[in-house]
């Protein structure tokens, strides 16, 4: 059983020239890399307010001990120990590295077909990410000094999200 379909060779359509109305795919626009280079921009914004957050908490935070008695004060602040600024200067090259990248993020936005700016991003990302877990790792690691920089660390390594 075949079906035959009669299309008369005079249409409208072929006398104006133009072609019937067929759906056209969003590929030619750039669809979801657009959508995701939106999403990429806003969280690289909450990073950098997560990243000037942590190192804002540890570089702020001062701390009086007792020491063998009340009388005898031990006053600990971030440049104490080296972990911690190391904690402080990184956290600051992450969120200074964060803003100079949303530039290439709107790029990304403007032409969703650009693979370079990504290429970039992708690469950098990772050695951000490589010097912001190196510092967390080491700050909490070194908090085991007292419970107020226990609850310091880990305020200000949990702040950041994983971008």
């Amino acid at each position: 059983m075949s079906t035959r379909v009669e299309i008369p060779a005079d249409t409208s359509a072929a006398t104006k020239g133009t072609a019937p109305l067929i759906a056209v795919s969003g590929h030619g626009k750039g669809g979801y890399k657009r959508g995701l280079a939106i999403f990429d921009v806003v969280l690289r914004l909450g990073a950098v307010a997560a990243t000037l957050a942590a190192a804002a908490i540890m570089g702020t935070s001062d701390q009086t001990l007792p020491f063998f008695t009340q009388f005898f004060q031990f006053q600990a602040s971030y440049d104490d120990l080296p972990t911690f600024q190391f904690f402080v200067i990184a956290m600051a090259i992450v969120s200074g590295y964060l803003v100079l990248s949303l530039p290439f993020s709107i790029v990304a936005i403007i032409r969703p077909r650009a693979t370079a700016p990504r290429l970039l991003l992708i690469i950098l990302d990772t050695v951000a990410l490589t010097l912001k877990h190196g510092c967390r790792r080491g700050c909490y690691r070194h908090s085991l000094l007292s419970s107020q920089w226990q609850l310091r660390c880990k305020l200000a390594c949990y702040l950041q999200p994983i971008w």
